[in-house]
């Protein structure tokens, strides 16, 4: 069973930047395609970002142009590069797959609180 350890989040102000960081416990990002989600209090949870396989990158509409998804295979690591952020990005994020079918158990993720 693949474990996923999401890092980095924290309390910033509007217009800040953070980096959140997926550990994965084996090689799978570069053989499936692998998001990043966030679930707000009384929301479900949505993807925001994905990576396919090739590097093929996805964005939801209310994250493009502000946030990007990379990953280093070598180091088994997925980013989620956050700029410009905004009160309505306040959530638990997570990593996982994208499939439904490939997907392993939720991490804890990691909190990320945005200030006005």
């Amino acid at each position: 069973q693949v474990q996923l350890v999401e890092s980095g989040g924290g309390l910033v102000q509007a217009g800040g930047s953070l980096r959140l960081s997926c550990a994965a416990s084996g090689s799978i990002f570069s053989i499936n395609a692998m998001g990043w989600y966030r679930q707000a209090p009384g929301k479900q949870r949505d993807v925001v970002a994905g990576i396919t396989s090739g590097g093929t990158t996805h964005y939801a509409d209310s994250v493009k142009g502000r946030f990007t998804i990379s990953r280093d295979n070598a180091k088994n690591t997925m980013y989620l590069q956050m700029n410009s952020l905004k009160p309505e990005d306040t959530a638990v994020y997570y990593c996982n797959a994208i499939s439904p079918h490939t997907r392993w158990s939720w991490g804890q993720g990691t909190q990320v609180t945005v200030s006005s």
